[in-house]
């Protein structure tokens, strides 16, 4: 019972926060375009659609991922766990003692990126656009793995308590020096690849993670420690497509190299 009337105030606050969104568009049909809305009943259908899913939605990560990501934070740093597993010296724990928190966060960056809805839609569009000069799942592994790694990494920080702005500066200057010698074909996706994957699964999770590790660790605060991680998920995508384009490139190369050592012995036979 609880449940369906959270469920209902937040599809009502999501009525809310879409109004104004209608509002504009049917006020810009009227007074600037001035003539009547086309298949109004579809629209009107669709934003009550828009409306309960979003609603739904809210219901679901407040109810499973942030309890889910807190829950799972909370239990790969008890004191009783990592002592089951512990293979640093005797003494106090050490960052290295966190290793399943480091493996958990990779797992769920790069799985909850690659159900990613926003980062499908973009990658089938560059496939079609490039004339599949951009392959699908290349594109959507290639930012899954960045945003493990970012994940896992910005998980370290929270642990260690190193300051942000650290990682920050050496990715983007890491980035920087990428894009000078990366194909100019893959540049702008990289660059949107960050925005991509910071959507409707990958956010939520991730910062009840980070909230939930900065509430677990000694020391931490949640506040200035807690959030961050949704920066390492913008970020390492945009390095590990570039990598990825820089690697076909590579590829490319390596494959036109061979082919042409190959061909060689025939045109000197025909030569002959």
């Amino acid at each position: 019972m609880d449940m369906i009337l959270s469920a209902i105030l937040f599809v009502g606050d999501t009525a809310i926060d879409v109004l104004p969104i209608v509002a504009f568009l049917f006020a810009f049909q009227i007074f600037v375009i001035r003539g009547p809305m086309p298949n109004l009943k579809q629209i009107l259908l669709g934003f009550a659609f828009v409306t309960v899913g979003l609603g739904l939605f809210l219901v679901g990560l407040e109810e499973t991922l942030f309890p889910l990501g807190r829950l799972m934070a909370q239990q790969l740093t008890e004191p009783a766990f990592l002592e089951s597993v512990r293979v640093s010296v005797a003494g106090a724990l050490k960052w290295q003692d966190y290793y399943w928190v480091y493996l958990f966060a990779a797992a769920i960056g790069f799985s909850t990126t690659m159900a990613e809805p926003a980062l499908m839609a973009v990658s089938i569009k560059a496939n079609s656009v490039s004339g599949g000069a951009i392959g699908v799942w290349g594109l959507r592994v290639a930012v899954a793995i960045g945003v493990g790694f970012g994940v896992g990494l910005g998980c370290y920080r929270i642990i260690t308590g190193l300051p942000l702005q650290y990682f920050m500066a050496v990715g983007y200057l890491a980035v920087i020096v990428q894009t000078a010698v990366a194909p100019k074909l893959i540049v702008p996706l990289a660059y949107d690849s960050g925005g991509v994957t910071t959507s409707t699964v990958t956010v939520p999770l991730i910062t009840a993670l980070g909230l939930g590790l900065a509430e677990a660790v000694p020391g931490r605060s949640p506040l200035l420690d807690g959030f961050g991680l949704v920066a390492f998920a913008s970020l390492f995508p945009i390095i590990s497509v570039l990598a990825y384009g820089q690697l076909a490139v590579l590829r490319q190369k390596a494959d036109g190299s061979a082919k042409g050592k190959q061909e060689l012995p025939e045109e000197k036979d025909h030569a002959l």
